[in-house]
């Protein structure tokens, strides 16, 4: 029973300590929209915020914008994934091959994915091609980069027992390799996950007549700067859900990160 309070009070803590900032920074806002020392124009007020986002979700604007850039992210993210993670393999089996293809990986992530917008559009137009070939650059290198650099840093003590246990590829794969190189893997998929959504929200404020970037670019235009400050929110408060999301399922499906501390949550 002591245990037991003594973890809830712990988990209590963590959220408090989580939402101490958060909770400062908004507390200061809205004291000084009240007391008029910061420009209404330029930082309009929380409540005038709130009730954008509350006018934006009842018609129905918020949730659409959302729904697009949410299918953008997680189609470019899941391409991304599925190339980044078999290749980060195939290249730790095959050194010959990373070399042959040092070059023009290096080159590729020297260049700004967002530079690439133009020539994406012209060889892809301006529908959902050219979008998801920007969130594909701006994801595959953290992703693939720490798998690698994963799969590479394993310890050797534990090639030596699947070696001595005659383990299999893919049981080597399964029970070996892949839990070893977990934390970076997991790393690549988080730190991935947040370029996705840079990517995104540049190809959309360049072409594109839907999503929050389009959003956010519009109301700039219309000097909307509650709208903008609604846009750029959700995208914020989206990216905590998803981070947390992913942490849970990594600790879920590895146990070797259920006591690894990801942040002040624990």
């Amino acid at each position: 029973m002591k245990n037991s309070a003594t973890g809830v009070l712990r988990r209590v803590g963590g959220v408090l300590q989580l939402c101490a900032l958060p909770a400062a920074i908004l507390a200061l806002w809205w004291i000084l929209s009240a007391l008029e020392l910061v420009n209404a124009y330029l930082v309009p007020s929380p409540p005038k915020v709130f009730s954008a986002w509350l006018v934006l979700l009842r018609s129905g604007e918020l949730g659409r914008h959302t729904g697009v850039s949410l299918y953008r992210v997680f189609a470019g993210y899941g391409i991304s994934v599925s190339l980044a993670l078999p290749l980060a393999l195939l290249f730790h089996y095959s050194p010959p091959l990373r070399k042959l293809f040092h070059g023009i990986l290096e080159f590729l992530r020297a260049v700004p994915p967002l530079a690439m917008i133009p020539l994406l559009i012209l060889w892809f137009g301006i529908g959902e091609a050219s979008k998801l070939a920007v969130i594909v650059l701006a994801t595959f290198f953290p992703v693939f980069l720490n798998a690698l650099g994963g799969f590479d840093s394993m310890d050797g003590r534990w090639l030596e027992l699947s070696r001595s246990l005659e383990l299999g590829f893919f049981r080597h794969l399964r029970r070996v390799l892949i839990p070893a190189s977990m934390p970076h893997i997991v790393t690549g998929l988080r730190l991935g996950f947040g370029y996705a959504w840079r990517a995104l929200l540049g190809a959309e404020l360049f072409a594109s007549a839907a999503g929050l970037g389009y959003l956010i670019s519009d109301a700039q235009e219309m000097a909307r700067v509650d709208k903008v400050f609604t846009g750029i929110l959700t995208i914020g408060f989206l990216g905590l859900i998803f981070d947390a999301l992913l942490r849970a399922l990594a600790k879920a499906v590895s146990p070797e990160l259920r006591d690894r501390n990801w942040g002040a949550d624990g």
